[in-house]
């Protein structure tokens, strides 16, 4: 699926089409040339007005108003999740600042198993949206007194994992310090409900956050705190890769490798199950594939060449997974940190092969972590071995294409 242009960059090609300066659309259309200028770049959105005059004027056939509105339409569904972005922020603080209010039980429980499972394949601002009206239920309850002292640990639990969802969707779409604030309202319910399996989990969650704002010695410490106590199911596999992770962005291989090791052994020793599926459950693809999203930190071929392995092991599970396993955001990362891996040992058509997927994928699915990582692939293809590769440059410009 091709980008489409947005009307700044589609208003540049017409007007030069033309052969018309800024001053020469300004005098006929009536607006400063300045102003155009800052249209075409990006850094001014018109009104319907100016589309109209200028569609007119460069002869377009309504294709300029037909830009204008599906970038108008997107920019009203951004600031929208930006004002829930904020709003669900805002009210995670209010909890925080409230240590001694008590927190509810079974139908919300159920809806918090449902949206665990759905957000693997549903884009980050719906996921928003219904993690936010869940909660609202859960604190109107509250405020009706609408449970029994004996529910208060179960409760909480239930509030964690809404937060942890909140944080999910906030760093899927590239707020990270609202990331942080849900988990800590996360690990407060963890830590009020005495529930291991959850301090795990906001553990690994909170280094996650961490590491995506590449701050990778606090990433270690959430994750070493986490692996100090024991924890069922999942969530000290999920630790330990984070642990590798972490090695990894601080250089050292040998503690990254034996990290993904010790997680892979004790995958195969594990006797307990997770109490909730989908986004708090840690499963073997995601396991392969936090392994390669590890490697490709580190300059070694060996590093590079079981990247390559583990990326694509992940991406073979995950295509024969069924829908409520396959997370659908991190198989698209997988391809991404596969083409990494490839680009590392210089095999440029498979670095094109593996990321085909991923500059297919339509807008809503760009989640924050593609655009971060196809960023550094975008930088990587500079490096003078590529230079006067036309495969380089058309790779590039497909990346820059995708970005905007």
């Amino acid at each position: 699926m091709s980008t489409p242009i947005r009307f700044g960059q589609l208003l540049r090609d017409l007007r030069v089409t033309h052969g018309w300066s800024l001053r020469d659309l300004g005098e006929r259309i009536r607006f400063n040339r300045g102003y155009i200028g800052k249209v075409e770049q990006g850094e001014k959105f018109p009104d319907r007005q100016f589309a109209d005059l200028a569609d007119s004027a460069l002869e377009a056939h309504g294709v300029l108003i037909e830009a204008w509105q599906a970038e108008a339409e997107d920019r009203r569904e951004s600031e929208r999740i930006g004002r829930l972005l904020t709003a669900s922020v805002k009210d995670s603080l209010r909890l925080l600042s409230a240590p001694d209010e008590q927190l509810l039980f079974s139908e919300i429980d159920q809806g918090v198993r449902a949206l665990a499972v759905d957000y693997l394949a549903t884009p980050p601002g719906p996921m928003l949206q219904s993690a936010v009206e869940l909660r609202s239920e859960v604190i109107r309850r509250l405020r009706q007194h609408h449970y029994r002292p004996h529910e208060l640990a179960d409760i909480y639990v239930i509030l964690g994992r809404i937060q942890g969802v909140l944080a999910y969707a906030a760093l899927d779409l590239g707020d990270a310090d609202g990331a942080m604030v849900h988990a800590a309202v996360a690990w407060t319910c963890a830590e009020r409900a005495s529930d291991n399996e959850l301090r795990a989990w906001v553990r690994g969650t909170q280094s996650l956050i961490a590491r995506f704002s590449a701050d990778y010695n606090t990433a270690l410490s959430y994750v070493l705190d986490g692996l100090s106590r024991p924890a069922p199911g999942t969530g000290r596999l999920r630790l330990l890769c984070g642990l590798a992770q972490c090695r990894a962005n601080l250089g050292d291989s040998k503690g990254a490798n034996a990290a993904l090791d010790q997680a892979q052994r004790e995958r195969e020793e594990l006797d307990s199950a997770d109490s909730v599926q989908g986004l708090f459950t840690f499963s073997e693809a995601k396991q392969h594939y936090y392994a390669g999203s590890s490697l490709i930190w580190l300059p070694g071929a060996a590093d590079a060449e079981r990247a390559v392995r583990e990326a694509k092991r992940a991406i073979e599970m995950w295509e024969n997974e069924t829908p409520e396993a396959r997370s659908l955001d991190d198989e698209a990362l997988a391809h991404v940190y596969q083409a990494t891996a490839h680009l590392q040992l210089g095999e440029l058509d498979a670095t094109y092969t593996a990321l085909r997927p991923v500059l297919e994928l339509p807008k809503e699915r760009q989640i924050s972590w593609i655009k971060k990582r196809m960023t550094r692939i975008a930088s990587m293809l500079n490096a003078e071995r590529y230079r006067g590769s036309s495969l380089a440059k058309e790779l590039r410009e497909e990346i820059g294409s995708h970005a905007a």
